[in-house]
C-alpha cells in the first residue's frame, strides 16, 4: 500500500478499518461510487413504474416503458442529448424504408466510427454542456447502445416481407431504460416479440429465481468491495518491477484473477439490468460464462448482448454453419473489426483483436485437422475417457491463451509479455508444466460435468417424448 508506484491506484477506503481501497478500475469506481446511487434512484423507479403499468394498462406497457426511459434521459442527459438520440432513431428510421442491407451496415458503421474517431467524438460530446460527473460516461454509452439497436431495428425491417416496423416500434425499443446506457443490447426481434406480449405470466419458481439472482448480485458486490480492500490485484500488474519478484505461480494466479474480476464486473453490471428485465417478463441475454469454465475461444465473452448481435449479424450471416475455413476466416475478421470499432481502435485494441481473430481460427483448423480420417478412425478406437483426457490437453493451452491474450485489454501489452515469458520461457519446464497440469485437471472436470449435463439433456428429451 505504501510504494510509490501504487499511489495512484490506490485511495483511502474503510477509514475505520484502516483499509485502502484499490481504485484502478474506473468502471467499478463508477458502479460503486458517483452511479450508485443514481442508478438505485433510476431503475426503482422504473419497477414501481412498470408494475403499476402491468397491472393497470398491460397491452400498452411497452409505450409506459418508452415515456418513463425518455423522460429519465431527458433529466439526466438534458434535451441536446435526447434530441441527438432521437436524431438517430430518424436517420435509421429513414434508411430502413429503403430495405438495403448494405445501407443499415454502411450507415451504422460511419456512426459508430463518429462515436470513436477524433475529432468528430469530441464535436458530438461538446453538444452537451454541464458538470455532471458521469457524463461522458453516459452519453458514449446510451449513444454507442443506441446505433446498435437503430441497426438492428433497420436490419430486421430489411427481412421483414411485409412493409417495415414502425418508428414507435424503434423508440419503445431504444428508450428502454435497464438498456439504454449500459446494455445488453437484446436485438429488435427478440424484444419486438416479448414486449408485444398481452398475457403476463409467470412460469413456475420465476419469481422465486429472481430473488436468488438478485440477492446472489447484491452478495457479489459487497464480496467484490471487500475484496478491494485486501486484494489489489488490479492495481499489482502496474509495477513492473514489483511483478518481476513474484513467482510464477504468484504470476499466473495474478493475470488469472484479472480475467475473474472483469468477469465478475460483467456478470453484476448486467445481472441488475437482467433482474429488472425479468421483472418486465422479458427474456435477456444470457450472463457471460464464468472464465473458469472456458476453455474454448468461440464461447469467449463477457457481453453476450454484443456477442449474439454480432453473431446474428456478422458472424453467423457470413460464416453460415462455420464449416468452411475459409468463409469461417472472413466471418470471423469482419466480426473483430466489428468489435474493435465498438472498443474503440488504439494499438491494444489491435493487438487483442488480431491475436484473438488468430485463436479461434486456429481452434478450427485443428478441429478440421483432427477430424480427418486417420485421426477419427484412432480415437473411435479409444475409450471414451481417454479422448476426453487428450482433448483436455488442447483445452488447458486454450485456457492460458484465452487469459494471456485477453489481459492485454485488462491491463497492458507489458504485463502481458511479462506473465507470457515468465509462464512460457524462463518458468519451463517446471512451472509451465505444473501449471499446465492443474488446468488439464480443470478442464478434465468441465468437460466431463458437460458430458453429464448433456446425458441428462437426453434423457429429459425421451421421457417427454415418451
Amino acid at each position: 500500500m505504501n510504494r510509490k508506484a501504487f499511489r495512484d491506484g490506490i485511495k483511502p477506503g474503510w477509514h475505520y478499518f484502516g483499509r485502502k481501497m484499490d481504485v484502478a478500475d474506473f468502471e467499478w469506481m463508477m458502479w460503486f461510487t458517483s452511479f450508485r446511487n443514481v442508478i438505485i434512484f433510476a431503475l426503482s423507479g422504473h419497477v414501481l413504474f412498470a408494475k403499476l403499468c402491468s397491472m393497470i394498462v398491460p397491452q400498452h406497457r411497452a409505450v409506459m416503458y418508452m415515456l418513463y426511459g425518455a423522460l429519465a434521459v431527458l433529466e439526466s442527459m438534458g434535451i441536446v442529448y435526447l434530441m441527438i438520440i432521437l436524431s438517430h432513431c430518424v436517420v435509421f428510421y429513414s434508411i430502413a424504408l429503403s430495405k438495403q442491407k448494405w445501407l443499415c451496415y454502411l450507415a451504422g458503421f460511419c456512426c459508430l466510427a463518429s462515436l470513436k474517431v477524433e475529432p468528430l467524438s469530441s464535436w458530438q460530446s461538446g453538444f452537451v454542456t454541464g458538470a455532471f460527473d458521469l457524463q461522458d460516461v453516459l452519453f458514449y454509452g446510451g449513444s454507442s447502445f443506441t446505433i446498435m439497436r437503430c441497426m438492428s431495428f433497420a436490419l430486421e425491417s430489411s427481412e421483414r416481407k411485409e412493409g417495415i416496423y414502425s418508428i414507435f416500434d424503434l423508440l419503445k425499443y431504444n428508450f428502454y431504460l435497464p438498456f439504454f446506457f449500459f446494455g445488453p443490447v437484446m436485438t429488435f426481434d427478440q424484444f419486438h416479440a416479448q414486449v408485444s406480449t398481452r398475457e403476463l405470466r409467470r412460469k413456475d419458481e420465476e419469481m422465486r429465481n429472481i430473488r436468488i439472482q438478485a440477492l446472489l448480485h447484491v452478495g457479489a458486490i459487497i464480496a467484490v468491495d471487500i475484496f478491494f480492500h485486501f486484494f489489489y490485484i488490479l492495481t499489482l500488474p502496474s509495477d513492473l518491477k514489483f511483478m518481476n519478484r513474484l513467482s510464477d505461480w504468484a504470476l499466473a494466479g495474478l493475470a488469472y484473477s484479472n480475467l475473474v474480476y472483469d468477469w465478475v464486473k460483467a456478470a453484476v453490471m448486467f445481472g441488475v439490468t437482467n433482474t429488472i428485465a425479468r421483472l418486465d417478463h422479458l427474456d435477456p441475454p444470457q450472463p457471460p460464462k464464468c472464465i473458469t469454465m472456458l476453455y474454448l475461444f468461440a464461447e469467449t465473452h463477457f457481453d453476450r448482448g454484443i456477442n449474439d448481435w454480432l453473431c446474428k449479424y456478422v458472424y453467423d450471416h457470413l460464416g453460415e454453419n462455420h464449416d468452411n475455413i475459409l468463409k469461417e476466416l472472413v466471418a470471423s475478421i469482419a466480426t473483430f473489426a466489428v468489435t474493435t470499432l465498438w472498443l474503440g481502435p488504439s494499438e491494444v485494441v489491435y493487438i487483442w483483436s488480431v491475436i484473438n481473430c488468430f485463436g479461434l481460427n486456429f481452434e478450427l483448423w485443428v478441429q478440421k485437422f483432427f477430424q480427418q480420417k486417420l485421426f477419427a478412425k484412432l480415437e473411435s478406437k479409444l475409450p471414451g475417457s481417454m479422448s476426453r483426457r487428450i482433448r483436455a490437453l488442447f483445452g488447458a493451452v486454450n485456457f492460458w491463451a484465452i487469459v494471456l491474450y485477453n489481459i492485454l485489454a485488462l491491463n497492458s501489452l507489458d504485463f502481458a509479455l511479462l506473465v507470457t515469458k515468465r509462464l512460457l520461457l524462463t518458468g519451463f519446464p517446471v512451472s509451465t508444466l505444473s501449471i499446465w497440469f492443474i488446468t488439464y485437471c480443470g478442464v478434465q472436470l468441465i468437460k466431463e460435468r458437460e458430458r453429464i449435463q448433456a446425458l441428462e439433456e437426453e434423457e429429459c428429451d425421451k421421457a417427454k417424448v415418451e
